[in-house]
């Protein structure tokens, strides 16, 4: 077979189909990997990299994994490997995935593959037949604890010549917005050096860097996954990415690709000292004259109303004039929406983390039982996210706190 000296591939991340519980977005992540495929099928990819949390659960709904399926096949009869590592989502505590169930029926190969030689942790490369190019990745798992996977590292594989190919599904500290400051994350330090293109997941923005001469890309998620994503990113995004190995030094070129399904308009309204009319008239004004056909609107109230109370304000009624209009679909947040006498002053403001520590490490004598508890009290003290229905928010709850307790079940 011919190698290619000059070939193109596509690097998606955090695709999270099945992600959306809201019934009329159930199936867009679904939709967005479908065209992310027609896409790459049009730009004559060699092959396709999705850098973890293909599917948002490990075990997926039968018609989510019929959707996935059908996009693969389609990828696979063209002759164009999908390269993966499992993510934070797809990879459950227990192992099991439904990564391995696709790579045995040969539609995707899975890239962590791995040896232990003297307690140290050894990548395999998968070589792409076409382009000679040179694979290896790390699993992401719930927490970070991947963690311990990189400092269990051999990294003799940074020797290894040839066009080389990083796939991880982590947070790196160095790259972190402002908002993400407090995420769990690690150093780039810790990622091994002389590959040619490094291909990340997990943190859903879109960044691309080059740092100590490692061509870094984070493509951000196929399809927001939720509010804050959809009013931060408004629509998804994968990379296209062409090398050209024809001179010593191999030449790259990315190119950054929108998955846009629907319009998008964000409504937001700061209701500081303003009272249920004022905020009325201000929601009309603010839709008069747009064009809503096929569009996510996401409406945002905040701040705190001088006078009146919360169900004066008319939503709903706005909802409806809204799919009159021709929405898609409206989602609206009032979470951070208050009344002034509801404000509560606090004079004293108690560090919390330090009592609840306090409290656990005086009554519980065993780390293993103290690190249980204090994970369970991180994650109940988690409050609902913007736009998150209730029952999401139960669901999320209770899958985050069985993770934790499968994860710790043996150290305890």
């Amino acid at each position: 077979m011919l190698i290619l000296d000059k070939f193109r591939f596509a690097h998606l991340a955090d695709c999270h189909i099945g992600g959306w519980r809201e019934p009329k977005l159930h199936d867009a992540s679904a939709k967005a990997f479908t065209k992310a495929v027609d896409i790459s099928l049009e730009k004559n990819i060699d092959f396709m990299i999705i850098a973890g949390d293909l599917f948002n659960n490990a075990i997926p709904s039968i018609d989510n994994l019929k959707s996935a399926i059908s996009e693969l096949k389609r990828l696979y009869d063209n002759n164009i490997p999908v390269y993966v590592v499992a993510g934070s989502h797809d990879f459950s505590s227990s192992g099991k995935t439904i990564i391995d169930v696709l790579e045995k029926a040969g539609l995707l190969i899975n890239l962590t593959k791995a040896e232990i030689n003297d307690n140290k942790l050894k990548l395999k490369f998968t070589i792409d037949p076409k382009t000679n190019t040179k694979l290896t990745g790390m699993i992401g798992k719930r927490g970070m604890l991947e963690k311990k996977y990189y400092e269990q590292l051999d990294y003799s594989i940074e020797s290894e010549q040839g066009f080389k190919i990083f796939v991880f599904h982590t947070a790196l500290s160095e790259f972190l917005p402002k908002e993400m400051k407090d995420m769990e994350s690690m150093e780039v330090a810790s990622l091994p050096r002389n590959f040619n293109y490094y291909a990340g997941g997990h943190v859903h923005y879109i960044y691309e860097t080059e740092k100590d001469g490692m061509h870094i890309v984070y493509p951000g998620p196929s399809f927001p996954n939720n509010f804050a994503e959809l009013e931060k990113l408004n629509n998804g995004s994968f990379y296209i990415v062409d090398v050209d190995k024809t001179e010593n030094k191999p030449k790259i070129n990315t190119e950054m690709i929108p998955l846009r399904l629907y319009n998008y308009v964000n409504i937001t309204i700061d209701c500081n000292n303003k009272n249920p009319i004022e905020i009325n008239e201000e929601l009309k004004t603010k839709i008069n004259g747009i064009e809503f056909f096929n569009s996510i609107v996401t409406i945002r109230l905040f701040g705190i109303m001088k006078s009146g109370k919360l169900t004066e304000i008319n939503t709903e009624e706005i909802v409806k004039e809204l799919y009159d209009k021709g929405a898609y679909v409206v989602l609206k947040s009032t979470t951070k929406l208050q009344l002034q006498d509801k404000v509560k002053v606090k004079d004293i403001v108690l560090n919390k983390s330090t009592i609840e520590d306090e409290l656990i490490n005086s009554n519980i004598q065993s780390e293993p039982k103290k690190k249980l508890f204090k994970d369970l009290v991180k994650v109940l003290s988690d409050e609902q996210q913007d736009g998150e229905r209730k029952y999401n928010f139960e669901d999320r709850l209770t899958e985050e706190i069985k993770n934790i307790v499968e994860q710790n079940d043996a150290k305890v």
